[in-house]
C-alpha cells in the first residue's frame, strides 16, 4: 500500500515538472538558433544529444521495469 501511494506520489511530482516545462516553450517560437553565430549551432546539436540520451535513459528504464515484472510474475506462478 505505501508502495502504491509512493508511486502515486512520484507520478503526481513528475505530472507537474512536465507540464511546467512544457508550458513554459509554448509560446516561443524558436528554443534554440542554430546558427553559426555565438555558438548557437553547438548548443542545438548539446540539447539535441541529450535529448536522444535521455529518450534512451527512459525506455531502457521501462524495459527493466518490465522485465523485473515479468521475473516476478513467473516466480509467483511457480509457487
Amino acid at each position: 500500500m505505501i508502495r502504491r501511494i509512493r508511486n502515486l506520489t512520484v507520478l503526481a511530482v513528475s505530472a507537474v515538472i512536465a507540464l511546467a516545462l512544457i508550458a513554459q516553450p509554448v509560446a516561443a517560437q524558436q528554443l534554440v538558433d542554430a546558427g553559426k553565430e555565438h555558438g548557437g549551432g553547438a548548443t542545438a546539436f548539446v540539447l539535441f544529444t541529450a535529448l536522444v540520451g535521455l529518450t534512451f535513459a527512459v525506455l531502457f528504464a521501462m524495459d527493466r521495469v518490465r522485465r523485473r515484472r515479468e521475473a516476478e510474475r513467473e516466480r509467483e506462478s511457480q509457487r
